[in-house]
């Protein structure tokens, strides 16, 4: 899957400078490598929650929500108040913990969480599953948090590998997340939300216990002076001017609305097309997870060696595309089985590939501006697929979602090709362009 749960807001595109440029901060000056290997594991245990508060919630929502009678169109709204919310508190979060440091701020947001499950697991009406949703979106979109705290206890040496802790907490909690919740769902549907926030609970006294503040008095007093915005229209704007990073861009946006389409949608059409359990969908969802991370773990980096990111682009939205038209009109669970596997292959190397090219397309000191960038339009996509999905599931037909899916994703095809390989200097995919 494409996309799962960090949706923070826009990014500047200027790589901004670490403000303490001294020694490690004060509060981790002291640090041994088992001590820094503890704490960021416990990092990525803040990480790994989060993803499987997100994954459990997937197959449930459109059940728990169907239990209070709301139709297809509210339950696209009341999954699009996640990632909304998110949008919204994820960067206020960032901005906060520069303020008054990480670990206060990684506390909150693990207790919103909890709160935000507590709240889904006693819901018995729409407003209530509406404001367990907003609670954990607001609160628990802490990836920047984590981010920056493995930013401040590591150096640069170390940072990447540290970082890949971050992707692989997102990996393991999206094929444990979603399994977990079907199937603990076959007790009861508010039993897996219990579970989420024992785990969250016990989260946040491992923090509270065994953390260190990351960031000193003199950093967070660096940090504050900084005065960074908490959304950066402009850089956004600059980023899609950009002769080969607007067209990337523009084929996220399109291609992460046919995807999330997917994502968001699958849960709630496989209850009304199939007629699955929640627990047959989350485990559907788990099998998506481990093909994913399937073709992210080995197969990406075989097809990276053989040919260009512009090739593997074109064909793995066209795979996607043709597999999200398939998926619209399946009539059994035999042929879905069939169907994911094409599906997960496309939108893994689409989504990997997009990324590596869009960071190959500028200097290094605009890199993270540029992905940042990339974050806030899959954030805004997350959005606005399960409203239209939602909106079609209950004004047209079943197969309308993965139809609009497979057109939009297809029409990037040529689109792509025209803006990316055709252009002055290239007469295909495959030669070297510009920053590449």
């Amino acid at each position: 899957m494409c996309g799962v749960k960090p949706y923070p807001g826009f990014e500047s595109l200027t790589l901004r400078q670490n403000p303490y440029r001294g020694p490690p901060f004060q509060a981790v000056r002291a640090y041994d490598g088992a001590m820094k290997n503890r704490h960021l594991l416990i990092i990525f245990a803040v990480v790994l929650v989060n993803m499987l508060a997100f994954g459990i919630v997937i197959p449930l929502l459109p059940y728990l929500a169907d239990k209070t009678g709301a139709s297809e169109f509210q339950i696209g709204l009341l999954t699009a108040s996640y990632p909304l919310a998110q949008l919204v508190g994820a960067p206020l979060l960032g901005r906060l913990s520069d303020r008054y440091g990480r670990k206060p701020i990684l506390l909150f947001s693990i207790l919103g969480t909890a709160v935000g499950f507590v709240i889904l697991a006693l819901a018995n009406s729409l407003p209530l599953l509406f404001l367990g949703r907003i609670i954990d979106g607001l609160t628990g979109g802490n990836i920047n948090v984590a981010q920056a705290y493995i930013a401040d206890v590591t150096d640069r040496n170390e940072r990447g590998k540290a970082m890949g802790l971050i992707g692989a907490a997102f990996g393991l909690g999206f094929v444990i997340g979603p399994v977990t919740g079907g199937l603990l769902s076959d007790i009861s549907y508010s039993t897996p939300a219990w579970v989420g926030a024992a785990i969250s609970v016990f989260n946040l006294a491992a923090v509270t216990l065994f953390l260190p503040e990351s960031l000193s008095a003199e950093a967070r007093a660096r940090l504050v002076d900084l005065k960074r915005k908490v959304f950066d229209l402009a850089g956004l704007r600059r980023a899609i001017a950009h002769r080969r990073v607007g067209p990337i861009l523009t084929i996220r946006a399109v291609t992460g609305v046919s995807f999330a389409l997917f994502e968001t949608m699958f849960s709630l059409w496989a209850l009304a097309a199939l007629g699955f359990k929640a627990s047959q969908t989350g485990l559907f969802l788990g099998y998506i997870g481990v093909l994913s991370v399937i073709v992210q773990g080995g197969l990406i980096g075989r097809l990276t060696k053989r040919f260009s990111d512009d090739t593997l682009l074109l064909a793995g939205v066209g795979l996607a595309g043709a597999s999200l038209l398939a998926w619209a009109f399946v009539p059994n669970v035999v042929l879905l089985v069939l169907v994911i596997i094409p599906l997960s292959l496309g939108l893994a190397v689409s989504s990997t590939v997009m990324t590596s090219a869009l960071s190959k397309a500028v200097g290094a000191d605009e890199v993270g501006g540029v992905l940042g960038a990339q974050t806030s339009v899959m954030s805004l996509t997350r959005v606005v697929a399960p409203i239209i999905g939602g909106f079609l599931l209950e004004r047209a037909t079943l197969w309308s979602p993965g139809l609009l899916a497979g057109v939009l994703a297809l029409a990037m095809v040529p689109y792509a090709w025209r803006t990316l390989c055709l252009v002055p200097g290239r007469d295909s995919c495959e030669e070297t362009f510009g920053a590449e």
